[in-house]
């Protein structure tokens, strides 16, 4: 495994890991009626890599998963990401 691959892929694992938590803080404060964390924000996160934890948050914390633009939205941005990741291995060589 090259470094160029570790990198991504510890990259996104810390990616993912955040956005778990992420999700769950959000969770935690919904059912509180407490400060929440913006939907752009938690499209961001996964767009530059956190959708792997966005995924499991959502599966784990059943959260945002009868929002269907939300839904449609998070998707976009997981298409987006893996369709760059893959277009740079492919212009780099790495794959």
């Amino acid at each position: 495994m090259s470094i160029d691959h570790l990198f991504l892929l510890v990259a996104y694992g810390l990616l993912s890991f955040i956005t778990f938590c992420v999700y769950g803080m959000d969770k935690w404060a919904a059912k509180r009626q407490k400060s929440r964390v913006r939907e752009s924000r938690l499209h961001l996160l996964s767009l530059v890599g956190g959708w792997p934890g966005a995924l499991l948050g959502q599966r784990v914390f059943r959260h945002k998963t009868k929002k269907v633009r939300f839904r449609v939205v998070f998707w976009l941005t997981l298409l987006v990401n893996v369709t760059l990741v893959s277009l740079i291995f492919f212009l780099n060589g790495w794959g």
